[in-house]
């Protein structure tokens, strides 16, 4: 992990980008104390949308269990 302070991360914005786009962590530090962490974003949406599909899938094709012999009003119901 990197340290850089506010100051120079202002001056340096792009180089910080440039750094957080390989893979570093960046923390910026504001009077010697961390005030913000730069780090690379996840790229994991595709991974999540294909989990969520096959899960809805699956449920698709799992038959209901249990009794639902009760209504919405009485679901809610205070």
């Amino acid at each position: 992990m990197k340290t850089i302070s506010a100051a120079d991360a202002k001056r340096h914005f792009s180089k910080v980008l440039r750094d957080v786009a390989t893979g570093e962590v960046v923390t910026v530090l504001s009077r010697g104390k961390p005030v913000a962490t730069i780090a690379p974003a996840r790229s994991g949406g595709s991974e999540r949308e294909v989990a969520r599909r096959a899960l809805l899938e699956r449920l698709r094709q799992q038959t209901a269990s249990g009794a639902r012999n009760w209504t919405r009003n009485e679901l809610y119901e205070d």
